[in-house]
């Protein structure tokens, strides 16, 4: 229990110096509908608030037996799912949305279960689908890397 107030007493502190970080900041000019400094803020409101709550709710959170236990093969998988992560965040901008995606949504599939071909055909539709869905419905500019030569 004092373990799991002082996780959220750190991470609450964490969630303050981003705010404080965030709360100055001001655009050029808005492209987005929230806006580049709304949605940080908002974001860390909301973990904030889950954070006041998980510091000072009356009970531990408990644990079900449907959960998986904290051993070395859940360990190693969170390893590797904060690994591929990181490769995500590194080929985004050379390689692109799509190929990104692709290159790394099939491993997590995989890591999770997954057969190899129908993992690979659900990520490349998928990896198109929310290219498709961000750039032109939405409006937000996703960077397509290798497959630049595809547009216009």
């Amino acid at each position: 229990m004092l373990v799991q107030r002082l996780f959220a007493a750190v991470l609450l502190l964490a969630c303050a110096a981003l705010a404080l970080m965030a709360w100055p900041y001001q655009a050029a000019f808005s492209y987005e509908p929230v806006g580049p400094r709304a949605f940080p803020l908002l974001m860390l409101g909301l973990m904030g608030l889950a954070l006041l709550y998980m510091l000072f709710r009356p009970a531990p959170i408990k644990h079900s037996e449907d959960e998986p236990p904290l051993d070395r093969a859940t360990l190693n998988k969170i390893t590797i799912c904060v690994a591929l992560l990181l490769v995500f965040a590194g080929t985004f901008e050379p390689l692109g949305f799509i190929v990104a995606s692709i290159l790394i949504g099939v491993p997590m599939a995989r890591l999770y279960g997954g057969r190899w071909l129908p993992s690979l055909v659900i990520i490349s539709l998928l990896s198109i689908g929310l290219y498709w869905l961000f750039d032109r419905v939405m409006d937000v500019p996703l960077p397509l890397g290798l497959l630049d030569v595809l547009e216009n």
